[in-house]
Parts: structure tokens; C-alpha cells; sequence
């Protein structure tokens, strides 16, 4: 059986996919939470194999819910399901550990298949949201795709070199080593010289014995 909790601040929306699991024979409903906090009593009390988290919530957020609770639940898989299928949204709660991202306007079969999948080891993604998943890997993928002069000023930044110095060791303008250091931070996908380096040991890109 699929141990199931439900979490969400709208009796009417909790009481209705709970009404629709009801009816699937290898799940089992172990409660209901109408807010952040008490699911996550919920959760730690049941250690339920999925939970309808909905992400605005009284008290805690469901993305704080997901935070609280990590490490302490680690068979509990979470079905995030929500009106919001924005960046501001999506981001934070697959940051926070969402195993699963759907709309409320999902069809009840689809839901069903969405925890079935989670139990699987699989996701249950939102068009829009696997798009975003796909943009994000997308995007490490470029970092990798770094031009031969962005490498090149890659490599002077572990020694703390100025923007002034390193154009002068690549007989290069300022303005030009600030856009090559700008470029670099956009497709390692940092914001500082520190995360850069970082970023490109981590990758291959620079030896990590600097």
C-alpha cells in the first residue's frame, strides 16, 4: 500500500483529493494537515511514502515544510500541488526537495499516475515545469561551452588578479576582461570570482590542486 498524506489550507480542495484517492485500491489515506506546521507533525509522526503538498500555506510554506522535514523522512517523497507554475514558485520547491510538481486543475487519473511514478523513483512534472528542469540542465551544459578567451581569464582568477592586471597579462582592454568575467559567471551560473573558481574545479575546468 501507498501511504498517502494530504496537505492543504482549503477543507474543500483536502476533502476532494481525498475523496478521488479513496478510490484507488493500493493507496492508503494516513491523514490530513491544514496547515505548515501541523504537517510537519504529520510527516515525522506517519513517515507517509507521499505527500499532496500544497506550497501556500498558514504558518510554514509547503517549501519550508519540505526543508523541515529532510533528513528526518527520508522515505517520504513529496507531490507538490499548487495553482503557481511560475519560476518563483517551481525553483524554491525543487530546490527544497519536490520529487513531483502538478497543477490543481490536474485530471484525478494523472494524479493518480503522478504517485504512482514517485514510488517508482520517477517524477511527476508539470509541462512547464519539466521545460524548466530541462533549461536548467541546458544551462550547466553551457557552462562547459566556455570560448578559448573566457577560459584564458578563467585560469588567472584562483591567483586574485584584477580585472586591470589580467587585461594586461592577455593584452586585452578592462571593459573587455569585464565582459568575458560576466559571461563566464552567466554560464557557470554564479555570481562572484569565488563561486567561479569553485564552479569550474568542481567541473573539470580548473585543477582542483590550485
Amino acid at each position: 500500500m501507498i501511504r498517502v498524506l494530504v496537505v492543504d489550507d482549503h477543507p474543500v480542495v483536502r476533502h476532494g483529493l481525498m475523496a478521488i484517492l479513496r478510490w484507488e485500491q493500493d493507496i492508503e489515506l494516513v491523514g490530513e494537515a491544514a496547515d505548515g506546521a501541523e504537517a510537519v507533525r504529520m510527516i515525522l509522526d506517519h513517515q507517509p511514502d507521499v505527500v499532496l503538498l500544497d506550497l501556500r500555506l498558514p504558518q510554514l510554506s509547503g517549501v519550508e515544510v519540505m526543508r523541515r522535514v529532510r533528513g528526518k523522512a527520508p522515505g517520504t517523497r513529496f507531490l507538490v500541488l499548487t495553482t503557481y507554475d511560475t519560476d518563483e514558485y517551481i525553483a524554491p520547491a525543487l530546490a527544497a526537495g519536490a520529487n513531483g510538481y502538478l497543477l490543481k486543475d490536474v485530471e484525478p487519473d494523472e494524479l493518480s499516475r503522478g504517485i504512482h511514478a514517485l514510488m517508482q523513483g520517477g517524477a511527476a512534472l508539470e509541462p512547464k515545469v519539466a521545460a524548466h528542469v530541462l533549461g536548467h540542465l541546458a544551462d550547466d551544459e553551457a557552462g562547459d561551452g566556455l570560448s578559448e578567451r573566457e577560459m584564458d581569464v578563467l585560469r588567472l582568477l584562483p591567483s586574485g588578479s584584477s580585472n586591470k592586471t589580467i587585461a594586461a597579462q592577455l593584452g586585452l582592454s578592462e571593459n573587455t576582461v569585464k565582459s568575458h568575467i560576466s559571461h563566464l559567471f552567466s554560464k557557470l551560473g554564479v555570481q562572484s570570482r569565488a563561486e567561479a573558481v569553485s564552479a569550474a574545479m568542481q567541473r573539470g575546468l580548473l585543477p582542483i590542486d590550485r
